[in-house]
């Protein structure tokens, strides 16, 4: 009996040690991942990986929201997070809001800021589990933490996806408009908003009905944003 008791209390302590070592090399392998991306684009997402993968055509550049129009992350603000300035990741106002409509039957809705989609297009999968939740708040803080508001908002733009194998502003830009990302106007800017996060579903060049009047009121969104000064966190 005291041999079994010796083995199972050493076969718990061997595991104890195991996790503990694996989860601590999971922290530090996340946090210089996430560190590296500070400093260098992320070269690829799961997204990108999986329709190069599968044949498609993948359009993307980089540039960095400095050479931007500033009307693209306040379309953005004004489509996707209002509260991006605010919030240190997750916008816990619209999270609520989103479990109340769900709970009540309503058309589901999501309650991820722009930090939240940002950390799961970089660091993880699509599809939802909880798993991938927790995974997404915690490179979510990291990404807070380490990154900053500006450098966020430009890793966002730069690898969102904007339609079939398009990715980032400025390839969904030269793709839909021709132009350059720094000179489209804030209906153009807007208009690319409102196909935000449904870039497969809606189209840009054959929007809806319902998808032109969003992207008005996103326009009118992006004259709020800058009167306010609600994207004040990203030229400070």
């Amino acid at each position: 009996m005291a041999r079994i008791r010796a083995f199972f209390r050493s076969f718990f302590q061997g595991l104890f040690r195991l996790i503990t070592r694996l989860a601590l090399a999971f922290v530090l392998l996340s946090m210089a991942w996430v560190v590296a991306y500070r400093f260098v684009p992320p070269p690829i997402t799961w997204m990108m990986a999986r329709d190069a993968l599968s044949g498609q055509h993948v359009e993307k550049a980089w540039v960095p929201m400095t050479l931007m129009a500033r009307t693209l992350p306040r379309a953005v603000i004004g489509a996707e997070d209002a509260n991006f300035c605010a919030h240190h990741g997750f916008d816990l106002a619209a999270i609520q809001k989103a479990a109340k409509a769900n709970l009540e039957g309503r058309k589901l809705r999501g309650g991820s800021t722009i930090s939240q989609q940002t950390a799961k297009n970089v660091f993880l999968w699509p599809e939802r589990s909880w798993v991938r939740k927790g995974l997404e708040a915690w490179f979510t803080g990291l990404i807070e933490i380490f990154w900053g508001k500006p450098r966020i908002m430009e890793v966002y733009l730069n690898i969102v996806e904007m339609g079939p194998g398009i990715y980032g502003m400025a390839a969904a830009s030269d793709h839909y408009f021709g132009r350059r990302v720094d000179r489209i106007s804030a209906a153009q800017a807007a208009r690319l908003a409102a196909i935000l996060p449904q870039p497969i579903k809606r189209s840009v060049n054959k929007p809806s009905k319902s998808t032109r009047r969003y992207a008005r009121r996103i326009e009118k969104r992006v004259r709020v944003v800058a009167r306010e000064g609600i994207d004040h966190c990203l030229w400070e």
